[in-house]
């Protein structure tokens, strides 16, 4: 078992990473649980959850399943309301431990969820999609959706553990893979060269859930994701490179509606706009715009956004959580392993867009 460390202000907490994890949740479950609420879907639970609940059944507490519908078109109010509803119809106390087990949508509700109940009851991490193994379940970020932006409601609240097993990467669609290979890119763009040659190295290997690779994939994004986290819990500076390319990948998502494009993949297309940005205005070098290009291909990610209109990319853009008195800010680099936060006024968006935009394309 690998185990990676996070330390923060809000809570200091281990990431296991091992194969055969879900068999030994138990383990990670404190002694003075009062009861445990399971928060997933029926499709996690159909293939996973009799060993999940075989696994929670060993430390002999109360043990209250909450289904979610599955999808980002369903992180919403509603489906916060679902938790909240069966935590109290079961009696879950301020003792009880909140399990999230699910992708991104699953973890970020789940925990938004166990940072409102009676002001903050304890949560588990149990990601199963690769983008929530190496990304969404570390750092304490939780929210819901709203129509007009992503995740702009919700709270930062540390999970007490992250448990991840790779085995469960083996039943994912290959589009889940490539959106989860997005964010693993991603920090080697912003944070660390090396990984990102290695990444360059090893698409084809990754792409094919090769054991390997993926465990040292995982690994090493939650190592990167940990090292900025502990520097700054809540994105008040160095946290905001974390979202290399999702100002563009959010507008895209809100622009088609949630769910038309994985968050993964608008994601790597954003990489690749924000790439292009970075040529523009601050020198990034354009046969690294072309590297970025290459890899995000590589993986399985949209290279090429859809039409939304100027106006249109401009107004969801402006509802981006980085942006500061109307003021768009964007992640951009200068050099690969290098990133830094900084204002754009929208006409310096429209030679980018015109690059990255396939004409017409709706998705």
């Amino acid at each position: 078992m690998t185990i990676v460390r996070v330390t923060t202000p809000g809570g200091d907490y281990p990431i296991h990473i091992e194969a055969g994890r879900l068999d030994r949740l138990s383990e990670a479950v404190p002694a003075n649980a009062t009861a445990i609420a399971l928060v997933s879907n029926a499709n996690i639970l159909e293939r996973y959850g009799d060993r999940v609940r075989a696994s929670l059944a060993r430390t002999g507490k109360k043990l209250v399943e909450v289904v979610l519908p599955d999808g980002e078109e369903y992180k919403t109010w509603q489906s916060l309301n679902i938790i909240f509803d069966h935590l109290l119809q079961n009696g879950l106390d301020r003792k009880a431990l909140l399990v999230a087990f699910g992708g991104g949508v699953i973890g970020d509700m789940g925990g938004f969820a166990a940072a409102c109940y009676m002001r903050g009851i304890r949560f588990m991490q149990v990601p199963t999609t690769l983008l929530a193994q190496v990304d969404s379940s570390v750092g304490g970020k939780t929210a819901i959706n709203h129509p007009l932006g992503k995740n702009m409601i919700g709270a930062f609240y540390q999970p007490l553990a992250v448990e991840i097993d790779p085995g469960v990467l083996a039943t994912l669609p290959a589009r889940e893979i490539s959106a989860g290979l997005a964010e693993v890119v991603k920090y080697g763009l912003i944070i660390d060269a090396e990984f990102f040659s290695w990444c360059e190295a090893n698409a084809a290997a990754l792409r094919a859930l090769e054991p390997e690779a993926v465990s040292y994939a995982i690994q090493r994004s939650c190592e990167l994701k940990a090292r900025v986290v502990s520097q700054d819990e809540r994105e008040s500076g160095l946290r905001a490179i974390l979202n290399l390319g999702h100002t563009f990948g959010h507008a895209i998502e809100s622009g088609l509606g949630y769910g038309q494009w994985l968050h993964g993949e608008a994601v790597g297309c954003g990489m690749v706009q924000a790439a292009e940005l970075s040529a523009d205005l601050l020198g990034f070098p354009r046969a690294d715009v072309e590297r970025v290009r290459r890899v995000v291909e590589a993986i399985g990610c949209p290279v090429m956004a859809p039409d939304l209109g100027f106006d249109r990319w401009v107004e969801l853009m402006g509802h981006d959580k980085k942006a500061e008195g109307g003021t768009l800010r964007f992640v951009m680099m200068s050099r690969i392993g290098e990133a830094e936060c900084r204002d754009v006024a929208p006409e310096e968006l429209v030679s980018v867009l015109a690059r990255t935009v396939a004409p017409g394309s709706r998705g």
